[in-house]
């Protein structure tokens, strides 16, 4: 599997083609394609990213700690 920079570089390379509007149909389709999968893998592999970094970021320092979950701040309040 290729590195997100990789992927991320051909994306880009992808969009430069597909903008100069040079190339038939059929090869502007087929690049479009490669474009909106590499899209997609990327965003699903930030997304997991941001979620190990929340959980790093949350993490208790002491087992008797809880993190805070910025997203449902209603759980912090459940001891309340």
């Amino acid at each position: 599997m290729k590195s997100f920079e990789e992927r991320l570089d051909r994306l880009e390379e992808l969009s430069g083609i597909l903008q100069k509007g040079d190339i038939p149909l059929e090869e502007a389709v087929s690049l479009f394609e490669e474009g909106i999968k590499l899209s997609k893998g990327l965003e699903k592999e930030l997304t997991k990213i941001e979620h190990r970094i929340e959980i790093l970021i949350n993490k208790p320092e002491k087992i008797e700690d809880t993190p805070e979950f910025g997203l449902f701040p209603e759980l912090n309040d459940k001891d309340e």
